[in-house]
């Protein structure tokens, strides 16, 4: 049996592993069902001149291994963007569905599927990027196993699936232990590196799921930095679908 064993180990592809490791990511999220939290963002440019926004995210797990899950992001300082609304229903292959609700022209605009890789309201983040990451939206590859601060790593390769993607690949550091993502570089279409997020403070909720409370994006091509802290996370508060209805943006509070 230890031959038999040691045989699979051994057979297993680059390819296999990284899906192996992605497969084992998404399980240990498996269940926490809806959630909700609090987050500031602070957008810095190359001189260091920052600026800061208030909003919240609330989340609701699709089961469905064919669907992805629905959250919605509400801004709630400064004033000028106060109200603004951002709906993600994440697909797998297709395009997602996103909608955009600007108390300005008090309309709801629906992002059409080529604009995923622009700035999310201005910061470093790509709508794309805050999207959940359903598995079947990449392939994988294993490159090797390396030191990651404290921890061990993985550092697996994915590659997005669906045409629209700004990005040509993705490095993604996981540790062996909890299988966190702790940093992702991001190389853009002409395969440049682009930008690198690390994320850090960790914190775990319902004696399973982890949360990363800070998540600092570097955009390496323009020297502009956002970085987003998370508080009062809050996990199987009650949402459901009709709190993801497009329909009502317009009477968010």
């Amino acid at each position: 049996l230890l031959l038999a064993l040691a045989g699979a180990a051994i057979a297993e592809t680059p390819e296999e592993k990284g899906r192996a490791i992605a497969e084992e990511i998404d399980r240990r999220d498996l269940g926490f069902g809806d959630s909700y939290a609090e987050l500031k963002m602070v957008l810095a440019n190359r001189q260091g001149e920052s600026s800061t926004r208030e909003l919240r995210i609330q989340t609701l797990e699709v089961p469905d291994r064919n669907l992805g899950d629905k959250s919605l992001i509400v801004f709630d300082h400064p004033r000028d963007i106060e109200g603004t609304a951002f709906l993600s229903y994440t697909k797998i292959l297709e395009p997602d569905d996103q909608w955009l609700f600007l108390p300005a022209l008090k309309r709801v605009k629906r992002i059409s599927s080529a604009n995923k890789s622009g700035p999310f309201v201005g910061s470093e983040f790509a709508y794309e990027d805050m999207l959940s990451q359903e598995v079947d939206k990449y392939d994988y590859r294993w490159l090797r196993d390396e030191p990651c601060g404290e921890l061990t790593c993985f550092v697996v390769e994915r590659y997005p699936l669906y045409e629209n993607s700004g990005y040509a690949r993705q490095v993604t550091w996981v540790d062996q232990s909890e299988y966190r993502v702790q940093r992702v570089d991001f190389y853009d279409r002409k395969d440049s590196l682009l930008k690198t997020l690390v994320l850090s403070d960790y914190k775990q909720y319902l004696g399973q799921y982890w949360r990363a409370d800070d998540w600092f994006m570097e955009n390496h091509q323009t020297g502009k930095t956002t970085r987003l802290t998370f508080d009062n996370w809050e996990f199987r508060v009650g949402l459901d679908e009709n709190d993801f209805d497009p329909n009502r943006l317009k009477r968010l509070r």
